[in-house]
């Protein structure tokens, strides 16, 4: 949690160079290209390069994996030149931590779950990405949790994901107050096709809540 600063902006589920190009325009400061192939949104990792290649200076990439083998994050890696990864899955930390690269950690989001004991367990990591728990999957879904199960006292900055949209973004930053958001399906006019529209009105609604 943190008041007084500029809400960090990462726009997931990137699968074509226009769409990144629009993100970084309308303000970004990171996209997110996923490596999972049951998802929608998965993208090889050329085509990951193609999009890493085509944006502007100080837009991170986001590499996104559930429970990939090593050998497949490091190739990955290795073609997509991503800046930073997240691990959606169950990855145990000395697993995140192996690739030397930051990583951020997702915490699917439900009562009983200690987002404490997670943050301890990844101390290493960069943030925790708090998502929605939606039996079956890992993230995309469109669905939110119940904001008041996050800690105010969580010592890695949050990563409000799960449902965020152009509508709901201004009360989930002003009631949450987390160092970034992560939005995929929010801004989309179909699965892992942006609408630069939605990306405009999202970054209004962060900022209108940053005010």
């Amino acid at each position: 949690m943190r008041d007084g600063m500029t809400t960090v902006v990462k726009i997931c589920g990137i699968t074509r160079v226009e769409d990144a190009l629009a993100a970084a325009r309308c303000g970004a400061h990171a996209v997110g290209v996923v490596f999972y192939r049951p998802s929608p949104r998965c993208v090889s990792p050329s085509q990951a390069a193609a999009i890493v290649a085509a944006l502007p200076p100080f837009v991170s990439v986001v590499g996104l994996f559930v429970d990939a083998d090593a050998g497949e994050v490091r190739a990955t890696v290795a073609e997509a030149r991503c800046h930073l990864l997240q691990f959606h899955g169950s990855e145990p930390p000395e697993f995140c931590a192996q690739f030397e690269l930051p990583y951020v950690k997702a915490v699917r989001v439900r009562s009983g779950v200690d987002l404490l004991q997670y943050a301890h367990a990844y101390r290493d990591a960069k943030g925790l990405l708090l998502d929605a728990y939606v039996d079956g999957t890992h993230g995309g879904t469109g669905t939110s949790f119940d904001w008041k199960l996050i800690p105010r006292t969580i010592p890695l900055p949050v990563i409000l994901s799960g449902g965020l949209n152009p509508q709901n973004v201004e009360q989930a930053v002003r009631a949450v107050r987390p160092w970034a958001v992560d939005v995929s399906s929010g801004v989309e006019a179909a699965p892992g096709i942006k609408d630069a529209a939605r990306i405009a009105a999202f970054m209004s609604g962060v900022r209108d809540a940053d005010v």
